[in-house]
Protein backbone atom coordinates (compact mmCIF):
# COMPACT_ATOMS: atom_id res chain seq x y z
CA UNK A 1 0.00 0.00 0.00
CA UNK A 2 1.29 3.14 -1.29
CA UNK A 3 1.85 5.88 2.01
CA UNK A 4 -0.71 8.58 2.29
CA UNK A 5 1.38 11.87 0.92
CA UNK A 6 0.37 13.84 3.82
CA UNK A 7 3.05 12.34 6.30
CA UNK A 8 5.56 14.02 3.88
CA UNK A 9 3.33 17.15 4.35
CA UNK A 10 2.88 16.59 8.07
CA UNK A 11 6.44 16.33 8.56
CA UNK A 12 7.61 19.17 6.44
CA UNK A 13 5.04 21.88 8.23
CA UNK A 14 5.99 20.66 11.93
CA UNK A 15 9.62 21.10 10.76
CA UNK A 16 8.73 24.53 9.48
CA UNK A 17 6.61 25.29 13.20
CA UNK A 18 9.69 24.77 15.03
CA UNK A 19 11.69 26.92 12.84
CA UNK A 20 9.07 29.78 13.45
CA UNK A 21 9.03 28.70 16.89
CA UNK A 22 12.75 29.66 17.72
CA UNK A 23 12.55 32.57 15.52
CA UNK A 24 9.73 33.99 17.73
CA UNK A 25 11.90 33.60 20.73
CA UNK A 26 13.21 37.11 21.80
CA UNK A 27 17.15 37.87 21.09
CA UNK A 28 19.69 36.20 23.16
CA UNK A 29 17.94 33.73 24.90
CA UNK A 30 19.04 30.61 22.39
CA UNK A 31 21.70 29.77 20.14
CA UNK A 32 21.29 27.47 16.78
CA UNK A 33 24.52 25.17 16.58
CA UNK A 34 26.04 25.96 13.73
CA UNK A 35 27.02 22.01 12.96
CA UNK A 36 23.45 20.12 14.02
CA UNK A 37 20.96 22.86 13.76
CA UNK A 38 19.73 21.94 17.68
CA UNK A 39 17.80 25.14 18.94
CA UNK A 40 20.11 25.77 22.64
CA UNK A 41 18.89 27.94 25.19
CA UNK A 42 21.87 30.27 26.13
CA UNK A 43 21.58 29.44 29.79
CA UNK A 44 21.77 25.88 29.55
CA UNK A 45 24.49 26.30 27.08
CA UNK A 46 26.53 28.02 29.45
CA UNK A 47 25.77 25.31 31.98
CA UNK A 48 27.80 23.15 29.49
CA UNK A 49 30.29 24.72 29.26
CA UNK A 50 29.38 26.36 25.28
CA UNK A 51 29.23 22.88 24.53
CA UNK A 52 26.39 21.30 22.24
CA UNK A 53 25.00 18.50 23.89
CA UNK A 54 23.21 17.21 20.80
CA UNK A 55 26.48 16.80 18.66
CA UNK A 56 29.34 17.83 21.03
CA UNK A 57 30.05 20.96 18.95
CA UNK A 58 32.69 23.18 21.22
CA UNK A 59 31.67 26.80 20.40
CA UNK A 60 34.96 29.08 20.73
CA UNK A 61 35.55 30.66 24.21
CA UNK A 62 36.56 34.22 24.85
CA UNK A 63 39.88 34.50 26.87
CA UNK A 64 37.83 35.50 30.12
CA UNK A 65 35.36 32.30 29.86
CA UNK A 66 38.73 30.50 29.27
CA UNK A 67 40.27 31.13 32.60
CA UNK A 68 37.23 31.21 34.24
CA UNK A 69 36.95 27.15 33.30
CA UNK A 70 40.02 26.23 33.86
CA UNK A 71 41.52 28.26 36.74
CA UNK A 72 40.38 27.66 40.62
CA UNK A 73 38.42 30.21 41.88
CA UNK A 74 40.00 34.27 42.44
CA UNK A 75 43.90 32.86 42.12
CA UNK A 76 44.12 34.18 38.65
CA UNK A 77 46.63 37.13 38.24
CA UNK A 78 47.15 38.87 35.05
CA UNK A 79 51.01 39.75 33.98
CA UNK A 80 52.17 42.11 31.14
CA UNK A 81 48.61 43.61 31.09
CA UNK A 82 50.22 46.89 30.47
CA UNK A 83 51.85 45.97 26.86
CA UNK A 84 50.84 47.54 23.97
CA UNK A 85 50.75 46.98 20.02
CA UNK A 86 52.68 49.50 18.26
CA UNK A 87 52.70 50.14 14.39
CA UNK A 88 56.38 49.42 13.03
CA UNK A 89 55.23 49.42 9.60
CA UNK A 90 53.12 52.33 9.11
CA UNK A 91 50.35 50.28 7.93
CA UNK A 92 47.20 51.96 6.79
CA UNK A 93 44.41 51.78 9.38
CA UNK A 94 46.39 49.10 12.09
CA UNK A 95 46.31 51.40 14.90
CA UNK A 96 42.37 52.02 13.99
CA UNK A 97 41.61 48.28 13.69
CA UNK A 98 43.77 48.00 16.83
CA UNK A 99 41.56 50.25 19.14
CA UNK A 100 38.20 48.71 17.32
CA UNK A 101 39.60 44.93 18.75
CA UNK A 102 40.62 46.61 22.03
CA UNK A 103 37.38 47.67 22.55
CA UNK A 104 35.48 44.84 21.55
CA UNK A 105 37.18 42.12 23.10
CA UNK A 106 37.96 44.50 26.38
CA UNK A 107 41.58 43.19 26.06
CA UNK A 108 44.78 45.09 24.79
CA UNK A 109 45.74 42.30 22.76
CA UNK A 110 45.02 38.91 21.83
CA UNK A 111 46.45 36.98 24.78
CA UNK A 112 46.02 37.38 28.50
CA UNK A 113 48.89 35.92 30.61
CA UNK A 114 49.26 34.98 34.71
CA UNK A 115 50.04 33.00 37.40
CA UNK A 116 46.84 31.14 38.74
CA UNK A 117 46.47 27.64 40.42
CA UNK A 118 44.56 24.82 38.69
CA UNK A 119 43.11 22.40 40.61
CA UNK A 120 45.59 23.81 43.98
CA UNK A 121 48.41 23.65 41.82
CA UNK A 122 50.46 26.90 40.79
CA UNK A 123 51.13 27.48 36.90
CA UNK A 124 51.65 30.42 34.80
CA UNK A 125 48.82 30.37 31.58
CA UNK A 126 48.34 31.99 28.97
CA UNK A 127 45.03 31.94 26.90
CA UNK A 128 44.96 33.35 23.14
CA UNK A 129 41.64 35.46 22.27
CA UNK A 130 40.36 34.42 18.99
CA UNK A 131 37.47 37.45 19.14
CA UNK A 132 40.66 39.72 19.32
CA UNK A 133 41.73 40.06 15.32
CA UNK A 134 41.72 36.05 14.92
CA UNK A 135 44.11 35.19 17.80
CA UNK A 136 46.98 36.61 15.15
CA UNK A 137 50.41 36.82 16.58
CA UNK A 138 52.31 40.20 16.90
CA UNK A 139 54.86 41.85 18.93
CA UNK A 140 52.85 41.93 22.27
CA UNK A 141 51.72 38.14 21.64
CA UNK A 142 55.25 37.07 21.26
CA UNK A 143 56.55 38.93 23.95
CA UNK A 144 53.82 38.23 26.01
CA UNK A 145 54.60 34.75 25.68
CA UNK A 146 58.60 34.60 26.38
CA UNK A 147 58.23 36.76 29.83
CA UNK A 148 55.42 34.31 30.78
CA UNK A 149 57.97 31.55 30.29
CA UNK A 150 60.84 33.14 31.44
CA UNK A 151 58.82 34.23 34.91
CA UNK A 152 57.43 30.34 34.55
CA UNK A 153 61.36 29.38 35.42
CA UNK A 154 61.97 32.22 37.35
CA UNK A 155 59.12 30.77 39.90
CA UNK A 156 59.05 27.40 39.04
CA UNK A 157 55.70 26.77 37.69
CA UNK A 158 54.54 24.69 34.67
CA UNK A 159 53.43 26.21 31.83
CA UNK A 160 49.79 25.99 29.82
CA UNK A 161 49.38 27.41 26.92
CA UNK A 162 45.84 28.02 24.84
CA UNK A 163 45.91 27.98 21.30
CA UNK A 164 43.57 29.96 19.26
CA UNK A 165 44.88 31.41 16.31
CA UNK A 166 44.35 32.28 12.33
CA UNK A 167 48.39 32.78 12.73
CA UNK A 168 50.48 35.63 12.26
CA UNK A 169 49.73 39.55 12.40
CA UNK A 170 50.62 40.40 8.80
CA UNK A 171 50.05 43.91 9.72
CA UNK A 172 53.30 44.13 11.41
CA UNK A 173 55.09 42.44 8.69
CA UNK A 174 58.70 40.60 10.50
CA UNK A 175 58.34 41.74 13.55
CA UNK A 176 55.37 39.76 13.82
CA UNK A 177 56.84 36.70 11.80
CA UNK A 178 60.01 36.79 14.23
CA UNK A 179 57.58 36.28 17.00
CA UNK A 180 57.58 32.26 15.74
CA UNK A 181 61.32 32.20 16.33
CA UNK A 182 61.19 34.13 19.89
CA UNK A 183 58.65 32.37 21.22
CA UNK A 184 60.00 28.98 19.91
CA UNK A 185 63.67 29.97 21.82
CA UNK A 186 61.52 30.58 24.59
CA UNK A 187 60.37 27.10 25.05
CA UNK A 188 63.62 25.78 24.66
CA UNK A 189 64.46 27.27 27.81
CA UNK A 190 61.92 25.35 29.44
CA UNK A 191 63.30 21.88 29.53
CA UNK A 192 66.88 22.52 30.84
CA UNK A 193 65.30 24.62 33.42
CA UNK A 194 62.77 21.09 34.45
CA UNK A 195 59.32 23.44 33.43
CA UNK A 196 56.25 21.19 31.88
CA UNK A 197 54.68 22.77 29.04
CA UNK A 198 51.73 21.76 27.80
CA UNK A 199 49.63 22.93 24.86
CA UNK A 200 45.57 23.20 24.55
CA UNK A 201 44.87 23.45 21.18
CA UNK A 202 40.92 24.75 20.61
CA UNK A 203 39.61 26.01 17.29
CA UNK A 204 41.11 27.09 14.98
CA UNK A 205 45.01 26.63 15.71
CA UNK A 206 46.33 27.45 12.21
CA UNK A 207 49.63 29.01 10.73
CA UNK A 208 52.46 30.86 12.43
CA UNK A 209 51.01 30.13 16.18
CA UNK A 210 50.86 26.10 15.58
CA UNK A 211 54.30 26.48 13.22
CA UNK A 212 55.69 27.93 16.67
CA UNK A 213 54.86 27.61 20.31
CA UNK A 214 51.43 25.88 19.56
CA UNK A 215 53.38 22.54 18.51
CA UNK A 216 56.07 22.56 20.90
CA UNK A 217 54.64 21.29 23.73
CA UNK A 218 56.05 18.11 26.35
CA UNK A 219 52.17 17.14 26.21
CA UNK A 220 49.57 18.06 23.58
CA UNK A 221 45.88 18.33 23.94
CA UNK A 222 43.23 19.37 21.59
CA UNK A 223 39.39 19.82 22.15
CA UNK A 224 37.26 17.47 19.69
CA UNK A 225 36.82 18.40 15.87
CA UNK A 226 38.89 21.70 15.42
CA UNK A 227 40.46 23.02 12.62
CA UNK A 228 44.50 23.31 12.29
CA UNK A 229 47.14 23.38 10.49
CA UNK A 230 49.78 25.75 8.52
CA UNK A 231 46.80 26.67 5.80
CA UNK A 232 43.47 26.84 5.52
CA UNK A 233 41.17 24.76 2.87
CA UNK A 234 41.33 27.84 0.78
CA UNK A 235 44.59 28.61 0.45
CA UNK A 236 46.10 24.71 0.82
CA UNK A 237 43.85 24.00 -2.51
CA UNK A 238 45.84 26.50 -4.50
CA UNK A 239 48.93 24.90 -3.75
CA UNK A 240 47.96 20.96 -3.61
CA UNK A 241 49.33 18.61 -6.22
CA UNK A 242 47.59 15.16 -4.14
CA UNK A 243 44.58 14.66 -2.83
CA UNK A 244 44.10 14.64 0.67
CA UNK A 245 41.95 12.97 3.40
CA UNK A 246 38.78 15.19 4.05
CA UNK A 247 40.08 15.46 7.60
CA UNK A 248 43.31 16.34 6.80
CA UNK A 249 42.99 19.52 9.15
CA UNK A 250 41.33 17.70 11.67
CA UNK A 251 42.30 17.23 15.44
CA UNK A 252 41.15 13.83 14.87
CA UNK A 253 43.54 13.67 11.45
CA UNK A 254 46.42 15.22 14.06
CA UNK A 255 45.90 12.39 16.77
CA UNK A 256 46.19 9.54 14.51
CA UNK A 257 49.53 10.48 12.93
CA UNK A 258 51.34 11.70 16.48
CA UNK A 259 50.77 15.27 16.18
CA UNK A 260 48.38 15.44 18.80
CA UNK A 261 48.61 13.32 22.24
CA UNK A 262 44.94 13.15 23.38
CA UNK A 263 41.96 14.93 22.57
CA UNK A 264 39.76 15.99 25.23
CA UNK A 265 35.73 17.38 26.21
CA UNK A 266 36.06 20.75 27.40
CA UNK A 267 34.07 19.40 30.12
CA UNK A 268 37.22 17.03 30.90
CA UNK A 269 39.81 19.37 30.20
CA UNK A 270 40.74 20.63 34.13
CA UNK A 271 40.83 17.43 35.46
CA UNK A 272 43.44 16.06 32.50
CA UNK A 273 45.24 18.93 33.20
CA UNK A 274 45.50 18.70 36.87
CA UNK A 275 46.37 14.66 36.22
Amino acid sequence: MTPAPWFGRKAKSARKTARLSADALPDGLWTKCPTCGEILFNKELEKNLRVCNKCGYHYKLSAPERIAITTDDSTFVEIDSDLYSVDPLGFPDYEKQLKKFQERAQLTDAIVTGTCEIGGIPAMIGVLDFSFWGGSMGGVVGEKVVRAMEKAIEMKLPVVMFIASGGIRVNEGLPGLVQMANTSAAVATLYPARIPYIVVLTDPSMAGVLGSYGSLGDFIISEPGLLMGLTADRVAKQAQVIHVPDNFRKAEFALEHGQVDRIVTRRELKSTLIK
